[in-house]
């Protein structure tokens, strides 16, 4: 099994050190130039699914991550994006709203994340990873081991069954990562939103893979493919997570 997955199996463990050694540095800088990096390449990934033929969106994207790093609500510029573009759009008719696609995914989930992070702290980002990990280690197991029931079409190998027991086991093994911030009741109930969306926030890069008719989102990550094919559920999970956090806590 080892020599099958090496690739996958190396390049997970490495991801894996590098997410505990920032999270114990815990700095806001680190974390900013960290969330950045991952932030633009799953931007040029997207540009990529998305079949965008407009240059020049990168440096705008760079715009967006740098006032997110002044700005105290990172999530608030996802919005302000859009109003700037859609008044673009009224003013002049050349301009595309898919070109706009890229700033609404990736760029709401990682803004989400982060801002989530200076208001919630690292424990927050640990819940969210620990969530949308067992829910797709859940999912794997449990859909190897039982699964019969196709879930949808746009993901063939996901069953039903998969899908049910790698929200359980998120729900149930995540929430004890939600109890230093909120208690038992919201933890579960958050725990399992996020497992949910985790789920469809993987469901939808595939769909947009589809479209574009590749496998992966990119090559950047021997054995795992893109940066997307990487965070796609922590970009719905994230979002979800922050908004019920503030809506419950």
């Amino acid at each position: 099994m080892f020599e099958n997955n090496k690739e996958r199996i190396i390049t997970g463990l490495a991801l894996l050190a590098a997410v505990f050694v920032i999270g114990f540095i815990d700095s806001f800088f680190v974390m900013w130039l960290v969330f950045g990096a991952i932030y633009l390449l799953a931007f040029k990934e997207a540009i990529r699914l998305f079949q965008v033929e407009k240059d020049g969106l990168l440096p705008f994207a760079i715009g967006v991550w740098l006032i997110a790093g002044i700005y105290p609500y990172g999530d608030d510029l996802f919005v302000l994006a859009g109003v700037a573009y859609a008044s673009a759009v009224a003013f002049n008719k050349e301009i595309l709203w898919k070109d706009f696609f890229p700033f609404i995914y990736p760029t709401a989930g990682m803004l989400f994340m982060f801002t989530m992070y200076q208001e919630y702290g690292v424990l927050s980002l640990l819940w969210l990873l620990a969530v949308v990990a067992l829910t797709d280690v859940g999912a794997y197991a449990v859909g190897k081991s039982i699964g019969k029931t196709p879930f949808c079409e746009t993901s063939p190998n996901k069953t039903m069954e998969g899908v049910v027991g790698g929200i359980a086991v998120a729900t149930l093994g995540g929430m004890f990562f939600g109890l230093p911030i909120v208690d038992l009741g919201v933890a579960f109930l958050v725990s399992f939103a996020v497992a949910v969306s985790s789920i469809f926030g993987d469901l939808f890069e595939s769909s947009l893979k589809r479209a574009a008719g590749v496998k992966d989102s990119g090559d950047l990550l021997p054995g795992h493919g893109g940066v997307l094919d990487r965070i796609d559920g922590y970009l719905f999970g994230g979002i979800v997570m922050l908004v019920l956090l503030r809506g419950l806590v």
